[in-house]
């Protein structure tokens, strides 16, 4: 037998499918040779990745962390370090902000509006400073407040909150 007759030998396959004759050509030599140099490479590339540079995913998240810690500190400790300060200058600070960012919700006066009124003595998540703080911060995205704190930062979110304090404060003469 030929090297042509085994190259152009038809496989028979063409009464059952649709016509067309197929041929058992082998593969080119250069095709088979980079297939098993890949194999090849995979394994060795494998073997060196995991056991002898013992490198992985997990490990370097790990080694990531602290420099990422360091150059963005995590919100929660940055608000922990802020303290709710009802001072004139937080409270004028917060009225700007308030301006700013709250009115179209809660009305110029606090009343309410789209949001709730801010200087009755009803409060829906509380009306402690802390709670205040917290609502700021956290917001209430089931009722369509934003959460403040990303945006504004845990100072002026501080100083909103002192201002709103305040005015309730007035509002309702509680101390």
């Amino acid at each position: 037998m030929s090297k042509e007759s085994v190259r152009d030998r038809v496989l028979g396959h063409a009464d059952e499918s649709d016509g067309i004759e197929e041929y058992d050509n082998p593969l080119p030599n250069w095709w088979l040779g980079l297939f098993y140099i890949t194999i090849v490479w995979a394994l060795v590339y494998a073997v060196h990745y995991h056991f002898i540079a013992k490198r992985s995913q997990p490990r370097a998240l790990a080694a990531e962390l602290p420099a990422a810690e360091a150059r963005w500190p995590k919100e929660a400790a940055a608000a922990a370090a802020t303290t709710l300060e009802i001072t004139p200058e937080a409270v004028a600070a917060g009225k700007e902000i308030f301006a700013a960012n709250c009115v179209s919700c809660h009305g110029a006066d606090m009343k309410g509006g789209i949001g709730p009124s801010l200087v009755d003595t009803t409060w829906i998540h509380g009306g402690a400073p802390e709670q205040i703080l917290a609502t700021i911060t956290n917001g209430v995205p089931e009722k369509g407040m934003l959460t403040w704190g990303p945006i504004l930062g845990p100072e002026k979110v501080a100083e909103v909150a002192a201002y709103v304090v305040s005015q309730n404060r007035a509002a309702t003469g509680r101390q």
